[in-house]
This record gives structure tokens, C-alpha cells and sequence, in this order.
């Protein structure tokens, strides 16, 4: 059973902001029969300027050239993976949808959980469309964040398994066995990721060693290169043509979360040149999916929508590392040793914290309680205590007490969960990252606008070609998509209708 959903007065908290707008006319166009909604898990607007020159002439030049482009889509939150696809699916922040973090700790369970879609507290788009009139489909690397974009709908979830074959959450369809038998994975072992253009006597930019002891270091490799991306892109082709979309008198709505960058980002950061050659290999992914769907489908008879679900921060040099990594051990004992300083004595050490996984501090409450300590006090001296932790930048209360103002309070408001953020969350210097002990690699989730900024590119019937420099939301997806697709937005949706993108009818004549 679905949890239930916040308050009203919730909705009120979350910190609406408006926008420009240009008010309708006329009628809104007859929307069409296929809906494709393309999140790449971590894609920042610079990548498409610095590749500008590169781009072929077909994928994302067709669609900066016919496209509603808004080259400022903001995530006015914390910004993990899961988050981010939750926002985008449900039109609401993590506040409200309760997917706080790609995990948290769950202080009944006294363990940290993962998030999926039955935590989700919010309905999805894929919720969202007419009973007995429509079809869903989600595709994803992962089982958890197809979940997430699906929610509690009937959607058929396709996700990528540890052999590299693609699996779904319920009977497969016919044609899924054949595709997979044409796709072995193990063809690609020792594959050479080449630069986009270059010739086969160019020395890789990687190559995807097999090793038969070690398989799962190739599938790490292979998940985060462009040949698991194109693999999500053939399913993509293949689920066009095999279920016929927009060729019956069902609605279809396909969203499709595409994690080889976010997986490449993960190791590499914003800066690296892999990263430009993924946005380049995209590029070409997109282009094959538009021919495919206006020969199939036909131009004018589909809508797709492009955007990310977060941006990245770039790695950290060598020398800068060793100060910009934080480790969340140091976190929690230097939050603990500034609580026992106020409230033990001379050479004593309780220890008040629970659990620290970034960016959300828990204390231990019920020791608190015990020693008729206050808590909302506690939470304040955790914050005050965090801040004298090398690299730890701001932090919020769940009493709704923060070191920061303006913008970026309303940041904290949308991320923080009354229950899951646990006391306390944080948030680091930019570019500061976690130290997850590898020596290398970067994380997401900060309040920074290089992971809170991703592109927006509305195409099809329903949107005018334009570029819109102002500022949008990420929760202004989702209402977006509803109004133009004419069905009922997701329950929680805080977002605005993106209004100055909509085309209209054009008028009759007499």
C-alpha cells in the first residue's frame, strides 16, 4: 500500500516560485499519440556549448533548432540520481515525493535503505494516464530507477541485468528473448571505445577489457561507456516497432532513464574529455531515434522530451583532493565531538550521533530524551558543530533552522523529508565531493547550480521552436507534459505549466 500523501500545508512549504509566461490565445494543439520523455541521469547545459562544433546535424542541433529549448532547467534541491528522476516523474521535490537521496537511513529499520518506487509519496506521470486508454513503458539500467519513473503504474519495466541482457518486471514480451539473443553482451568483451569519427588505427579511448575472474569489472566498464547507452537506444527502436507506438488508438508514453553518463560522471567528473565524446555518442543516439520515429511513426505524430536528472561537479586534481574529499566518518565525529563539548563533562564523550549518510545527519533521539535534553537545541549545536568540520559549507534543521538564506533556504525546504532527512542535513564547499576511499571520482546530490542545472528541450507538436534564457523547474516537467499530452498532472505536482513553450492551433479560415 502506497503511504499517504503530505498535507496541504506541506504544499504550501515547498516553496512555489513563479515564472514568466505567455498567456495562450488560441487552442492548444491536438497532442500526439506518442510521448517519449529522455533523462539522462547526469547531463549539465555546457556539454552541448562545448561540443557545439561537433554535433552532426541532426540530433541535438535538430533539436536546438526546433525544440522549446531552456537551457536553464533547475533542480531547486538536493540533486541524486533518484531524486532527481522522482522530481521529474511526480512534478514535486524530494520534500514531498519522500525519495530524499539515492539512500537514507531508516531509524526504525536501524539500517540505511535504497531508494525505490514503493517509497515514493507522490504519483508519476506513468500514474497519470487514462486507465484502459494507454500504454507505459520505462527503461533503465537499473530496476530501482525504472521503478521510480513507473511508480505504482502498470508500466512495463525494462532494466538491464548483471549479464547485461535486458529483463522486465512482469511477462516479457514475445520479441524480448529474440533481441537479447541478437545482443550478447559477450560480444562486446574487449571492445574499443573509439572517439567519435576517428579511424579503427586510432588508439582507444578505453578499451573494455574482459577478464573471465574478474566479469563484474567488465560490466562496470561497459555500463558506463557508449555501447550500454546505445544498447537502451536500440530497446528504445525496438519498442517502436515491435509494439507499434502511436500506430493503434492507445496513448503511449515511454520514459527512458539513461545512466551511462551518470556512471562515467561518477568516475571522471564534469571536466573530463570522455565525457564530451558520451555527449557526442548521445548526440548520434538521438539522431538514429528521430529517423526512426519519422519513418515509423511519421514527423508531426510524436513528442519527445529531453533533459537530465542532475549535473556533475568536476574532479578534483591530485594535489587538491586530499582537502576536497570528505569523509563522512570525520563529519559524524566532529558533529558528536561539538554536542559532547556542550553537554558532557570534563573528559567525557557520549556519543550523540545515530548515523551520517550524506547529506543527512541522525542523532540519537532517544538518548536525548532520556537525559531531558532539548531537541531542537541538539539540532542547532549539530549544525554549529558540523560547520567546524573542514569542508562543510551550510547546513538545515528539521526545525526549520539553517545557517544560509534566500535561495538557498528554499533548497534545503524542498530537499528535507520530515522523516527520512533524519535532524540535520549538509551541504559542502563547491566541488567539494565524498570520499568514497578510491582516491578518485566525484558525487552528486549537492545544492550547486553545476548539479542543479540541466537542459530542457520540448519537441513535437504541442511547442514552438524557441530558446528561453529565464530560469524553469524541474517540477514544471511533469504539469508541462500533462497539459499538453491532456491528461491529469501527478498528484503533488508543485510545478507550473511551461506555457510560453506551447504551440497553438493554428486559426481556421472561413
Amino acid at each position: 500500500m502506497r503511504p499517504s500523501r503530505r498535507s496541504f500545508a506541506a504544499y504550501l512549504a515547498s516553496g512555489l516560485t513563479g515564472g514568466l509566461f505567455r498567456p495562450l490565445e488560441g487552442a492548444l494543439r491536438s497532442p500526439s499519440k506518442l510521448l517519449i520523455l529522455l533523462i539522462a541521469e547526469q547531463f549539465r547545459p555546457d556539454y552541448l556549448d562545448r561540443t557545439e562544433s561537433r554535433l552532426g546535424n541532426a540530433g541535438f542541433r535538430r533539436l536546438l533548432n526546433e525544440a522549446a529549448y531552456f537551457p536553464d532547467c533547475r533542480f531547486v534541491a538536493s540533486t541524486f540520481t533518484a531524486s532527481g528522476l522522482a522530481t521529474l516523474a511526480s512534478g514535486a521535490w524530494p520534500g514531498m515525493h519522500g525519495i530524499v537521496a539515492d539512500s537514507w537511513y531508516d531509524r526504525a529499520m536501524r539500517q540505511a535503505v535504497a531508494a525505490q518506487a514503493p517509497l515514493l509519496e507522490s504519483t508519476t506521470l506513468a500514474e497519470s494516464l487514462p486507465p484502459g486508454r494507454s500504454r507505459a513503458y520505462v527503461l533503465a539500467l537499473d530496476e530501482a530507477q525504472a521503478g521510480i519513473l513507473a511508480g505504482s503504474s502498470p508500466a512495463q519495466t525494462f532494466w538491464m541485468d548483471d549479464k547485461g541482457q535486458f529483463t522486465v518486471s512482469d511477462a516479457p514480451p514475445s520479441w524480448l528473448a529474440e533481441f537479447n539473443r541478437l545482443h550478447p553482451l559477450e560480444n562486446l568483451h574487449n571492445a574499443r571505445w573509439l572517439a567519435v569519427g576517428a579511424g579503427s588505427n586510432v588508439p582507444p579511448l578505453r578499451t573494455l577489457t574482459y577478464d573471465a575472474a574478474h566479469p563484474r569489472d567488465f560490466l562496470l566498464l561497459f555500463r558506463a561507456s557508449p555501447l550500454s547507452q546505445a544498447a537502451q537506444f536500440e530497446l528504445l527502436r525496438e519498442l517502436i516497432a515491435r509494439e507499434r507506438l502511436a500506430q493503434t488508438d492507445a496513448f503511449d508514453f515511454v520514459a527512458v532513464s539513461l545512466g551511462a553518463m551518470g556512471l562515467l560522471g561518477y568516475e571522471v567528473g564534469a571536466d573530463s574529455p570522455l565525457m564530451d565524446q558520451m555527449v557526442l555518442q548521445l548526440d548520434r543516439q538521438i539522431e538514429f531515434t528521430l529517423d526512426t520515429l519519422n519513418k515509423s511513426v511519421g514527423a508531426g505524430n510524436y513528442t519527445l522530451v529531453f533533459t537530465g536528472a542532475h549535473g556533475a561537479p568536476p574532479e578534483p586534481d591530485e594535489a587538491s583532493r586530499p582537502a576536497m574529499a570528505i569523509a563522512g566518518e570525520a563529519v559524524a565525529r566532529g558533529v558528536n565531538r561539538g554536542l559532547a563539548q556542550f553537554y558532557d563533562g570534563p573528559g567525557e564523550e557520549r556519543w550523540y550521533v545515530e548515523k551520517y549518510i550524506y547529506p543527512f545527519v541522525y542523532l540519537r533521539q532517544e538518548e536525548l530524551r532520556r537525559r531531558n535534553l532539548d531537541l531542537r537545541q541538539a539540532r542547532t549545536l549539530a549544525g554549529q558543530a558540523a560547520l567546524q568540520v573542514p569542508g562543510v559549507a551550510g547546513y538545515y534543521t528539521a526545525d526549520d533552522f539553517s545557517s544560509q538564506r534566500g535561495d538557498w533556504l528554499a533548497r534545503f525546504r524542498n530537499s528535507f523529508h520530515a522523516v527520512r532527512s533524519g535532524d540535520l542535513m549538509l551541504s559542502y564547499f563547491p566541488e567539494f565531493v565524498e570520499d568514497f576511499g578510491a582516491g578518485r571520482g566525484v558525487s552528486y546530490g549537492s545544492l550547486y547550480n553545476y548539479d542543479a542545472r540541466v537542459p530542457l528541450f520540448l519537441y513535437g507538436p504541442p511547442f514552438r521552436a524557441a530558446t528561453f534564457e529565464h530560469a524553469v523547474e524541474a517540477v514544471d516537467v511533469a504539469p508541462t507534459l500533462a497539459r499538453c499530452c491532456r491528461f491529469p498532472e501527478p498528484s503533488s505536482s508543485t510545478g507550473r505549466v511551461l506555457e510560453e513553450a506551447l504551440a497553438e492551433e493554428p486559426a481556421r479560415t472561413r
